[in-house]
């Protein structure tokens, strides 16, 4: 057991950079030691966007800006950070690592916040 007897079982997302009109969310789900490994490997991914830590129960417990959060403007950041408890698609996949259906998942974010391009 961990400290006060809880042990870290952590949904663990990463919304990653790939073109200025699309971005990806990695999912995954890690226990103990485990999670920990996780967690600094999407905190610290070159194309992470915006790195968060769920527990079981889908409280937010941690999270920020990673090294890929150059590749966008600071407002998007800001967005991404204030709905990514809502978004869709970070929905449907913290339900499937919840529910133990896989551990792992990635999908294109399904969000209205892209930034607009200007012709």
């Amino acid at each position: 057991m961990g400290l006060f007897g809880k042990k870290k079982d952590w949904n663990v997302l990463a919304i990653l950079f790939e073109r200025g009109d699309v971005f990806r969310v990695n999912a995954n789900r890690a226990k103990g030691g485990a999670a920990v490994k996780v967690r600094e490997g999407s905190k610290n991914h070159e194309r992470t966007i915006f790195w968060a830590v769920f527990d079981q129960d889908g409280a937010f417990l941690e999270g920020g800006p990673g090294p890929g959060a150059r590749h966008v403007s600071g407002e998007t950041v800001q967005r991404l950070q204030r709905e990514i408890h809502t978004l869709k698609t970070v929905l449907d996949l913290l339900r499937t690592l919840e529910t133990g259906e896989r551990d792992k998942g990635a999908k294109k974010l399904e969000w209205n916040g892209y930034p607009v391009k200007r012709d």
